[in-house]
């Protein structure tokens, strides 16, 4: 199993841009009266579905695989990360909620034996429309797909498919790549699958470090550096652009 430590990378940010979008209209408006054709406009990144399920392939920076489920829940405030190493037997869950709120954990059997630990962030998931304000890279073929792609605050390089606007790949300012084999836009998580055990409330069980590190592979604490605190990074870094 890998030891290699899972950097941050969503895993969130900034909003509004109709001032902008109207001074362009303003702007174009003399062409037009010149009879000139309108220059093309610059793609902008497509806002992420209220409700997905994305079947991601991660190589982190280390070279350690990993498969993730996302499920993506707007209207509910949540966001889940189920998260398989190469050739584990564990599956690390990471459950984010709006309020901040957010369990790592990996299920325990009949027997018990699960792991949990809570952890509480200043800003909830990524709203949707989190790529607004990224600048625009060009087009180029990614994963066999052609893409346009975006850069967002040295932070995140998200390139998704010009014919669907589905995302493609996503790369993080540490090496970590992720690409998306599915992309299921309404799929939705049933309400039961988002709650967490009961051994993250402080009835039998609770956080074992070493479990938590061995379902993520990673031996310096998946919990405090993964995918979810990722995105609340980029969340933080995007309100102070």
């Amino acid at each position: 199993m890998s030891s290699s430590q899972l950097h941050p990378p969503i895993f969130f940010l900034l909003l509004l841009l109709i001032a902008a979008a109207a001074s362009s209209l303003l702007f174009l408006a003399p062409t037009r009266c010149h009879g000139r054709p309108d220059p093309t406009p610059t793609p902008t990144p497509t806002p992420w579905p209220h409700q997905f399920h994305a079947a991601l392939f991660m190589n982190n920076s280390g070279g350690a695989l990993q498969l993730v489920d996302l499920w993506y829940d707007w209207p509910n405030g949540r966001n889940l990360n189920a998260i398989r190493d190469q050739l584990s037997p564990s599956v690390l869950h990471d459950v984010e909620w709006d309020n901040g709120t957010s369990f790592f954990y990996t299920p325990g059997g009949a027997g018990g034996g699960g792991s949990c630990r809570t952890l509480h962030f200043e800003v909830g998931i990524l709203r949707p429309d989190w790529l607004e304000g990224a600048s625009y890279l060009g087009r180029r073929r990614v994963d066999g797909f052609l893409c346009d792609g975006w850069e967002k605050v040295d932070f995140i390089w998200y390139y998704e498919d010009v014919a669907t606007k589905r995302p493609v790949y996503w790369a993080f300012f540490n090496g970590m790549k992720a690409h998306v084999m599915t992309f299921e836009v309404g799929a939705a998580l049933e309400d039961a699958e988002w709650q967490a055990p009961a051994y993250c409330f402080g009835e039998k069980g609770g956080e074992d470090p070493a479990k938590l590190a061995a379902a993520s592979g990673d031996s310096g604490g998946y919990p405090v550096n993964g995918l979810g605190t990722l995105r609340r990074s980029m969340s933080l870094r995007s309100l102070r652009t």
